[in-house]
C-alpha cells in the first residue's frame, strides 16, 4: 500500500474494533471453516492421479 492509499484510512485506521451488542462472535473454528478450502470438483484429483499413473506406466 502506497503513502496516498494509507492516507484514505487516516482517520479511522486506529478505532477500536466495532463489538456487537445484539449478536454474539462467531466461534473461531467457525470462521476458520468458512475460508477451508474445498474440493470444487469432487473426485479431480484422483482423476489426475490415475491418468499420471496410466501414463508412466505406457511410457516406461
Amino acid at each position: 500500500m502506497n503513502e496516498t492509499e494509507r492516507g484514505k484510512y487516516d482517520d479511522i485506521i486506529d478505532l477500536p474494533h466495532p463489538v456487537s451488542k445484539k449478536h454474539p462472535q462467531m466461534p473461531l473454528a467457525d470462521r476458520a471453516a468458512q475460508f477451508a478450502p474445498f474440493a470444487a470438483l469432487t473426485g479431480h484429483r484422483e482423476a489426475i492421479q490415475e491418468t499420471e499413473h496410466m501414463f508412466e506406466e505406457e511410457n516406461g
